[in-house]
């Protein structure tokens, strides 16, 4: 209980939790062990290949999609009933797959001097 100037009383309900106890949960959480990552070496591989053949760099371009190919709208007689969101966000190695293909149409801009208008 806490008293106030006037002498009122105040009860605190018991879920709430004094700050030193929140400041210790929270010191806890910075010395939790890190989590173990299967996907790293795969990750890590993908990052490290090298675009260094036009070839390589458009089967690359042509094999990983610009945009996801299962988001849909589902129309019934010319109306929008539905709509299913793009899953390729789920993919544990989404980012690493964006940014190989990102790197083959840098190389094919920079390097070749092709046009990617084709590739997007």
């Amino acid at each position: 209980m806490l008293k106030i100037q006037n002498q009122r009383r105040i009860f605190l309900p018991a879920f709430i939790k004094p700050l030193e106890e929140k400041n210790q949960i929270g010191s806890k959480k910075q010395f939790a062990k890190p989590k173990l990552d299967l996907l790293q070496p795969l990750r890590q591989w993908l990052d490290k290949i090298e675009i260094l053949n036009p070839k390589l760099a458009k089967f690359i371009a042509k094999l990983i999609p610009a945009q996801c190919p299962f988001e849909r709208d589902i129309m019934l007689f010319g109306r929008k009933i539905g709509h299913i969101p793009p899953m390729c966000k789920l993919n544990p190695l989404y980012n690493e797959l964006v940014y190989l293909r990102f790197r083959a149409l840098c190389y094919l801009v920079d390097k070749c001097g092709e046009d990617i208008q084709s590739y997007c």
